[in-house]
């Protein structure tokens, strides 16, 4: 059993937390009980989330999506009430990790994208506040976008959607988990990228038909849910205590 504040040291510092800018308010956003035996780890915060952690007997949970966000109304009403009481009556401590997980050259979810395709990291991509939140990857051997699509369904548990139009092989890869901005995916465009992966869909389709590049969508939620189950092994290993991950699909 560890405490609260040396789990939340641990992970401000392997995920280097205040290393970058971000709408998230990244750390431990709520303190429940002291003591931690059991971690459950996600994706999204909520009160089904939540809800699953109390059945999970976990005393922390780990998710991507927190639920504080600069911009937003912080009032104790409506859902957010309905979310914290749930957090209060079973003593859980809330920790959330946006891009400092999805940067992480190992454990991170483009990382991990990258690694479940079978591609090694490149260089350095997707710039925001001045560092890179993703990198590039170069396939161990050029692959069919087919069946870099395939090995993607199989490993997120996903249905992907392809706009097959650059080559039908594939050396290099971009990769932004979640939602991409569209100056990326021209990143990934001028940096002359065979495949650009993404999770949620956006119109591209001219850009990337004009442009003659291959783009993959994977899904926001199937797309993040790499680096979080990377972090409860790193985190289990570590600190020896117990973590589960819980999958609570969205469809989006």
């Amino acid at each position: 059993m560890k405490s609260v504040t040396d789990i939340t040291r641990y992970l401000d510092m392997l995920l280097d937390t205040d290393a970058i800018r971000d709408s998230s308010y990244n750390g431990l956003q709520f303190e429940g009980s002291p003591k931690v035996a059991k971690i459950m780890f996600a994706v999204d915060a909520g009160y089904e989330t939540f809800k699953r952690a109390a059945l999970e007997h976990a005393d922390m949970v780990v998710v991507h999506h927190g639920l504080f966000w600069s911009g937003a109304n912080p009032s104790y009403t409506g859902g957010m009430k309905k979310r914290i009481d749930a957090l209060c009556k079973h003593g859980i401590s809330l920790y959330a990790t946006h891009l400092p997980l999805d940067l992480h050259r190992e454990l991170g979810n483009n990382a991990q994208l990258l690694k479940l395709i079978g591609a090694r990291i490149e260089d350095a991509f997707a710039w925001y506040e001045g560092r890179n939140i993703s990198y590039t990857g170069v396939m161990k051997k050029p692959t069919p976008v087919t069946a870099i699509e395939s090995s993607l369904n199989t490993g997120l548990n996903t249905r992907c959607t392809t706009l097959a139009f650059g080559p039908k092989t594939v050396r290099t890869v971009g990769v932004v988990s979640g939602s991409c901005s569209i100056p990326h995916f021209n990143e990934a465009i001028h940096r002359g990228m065979d495949l650009f992966i993404t999770g949620e869909q956006k119109d591209m389709f001219h850009l990337a038909k004009d442009a003659g590049i291959n783009i993959i969508f994977a899904g926001h939620h199937a797309s993040e849910t790499l680096g979080v189950k990377a972090l409860a092994e790193v985190v289990k290993k570590k600190l020896k205590v117990e973590t589960v991950f819980a999958d609570l699909k969205t469809g989006l």
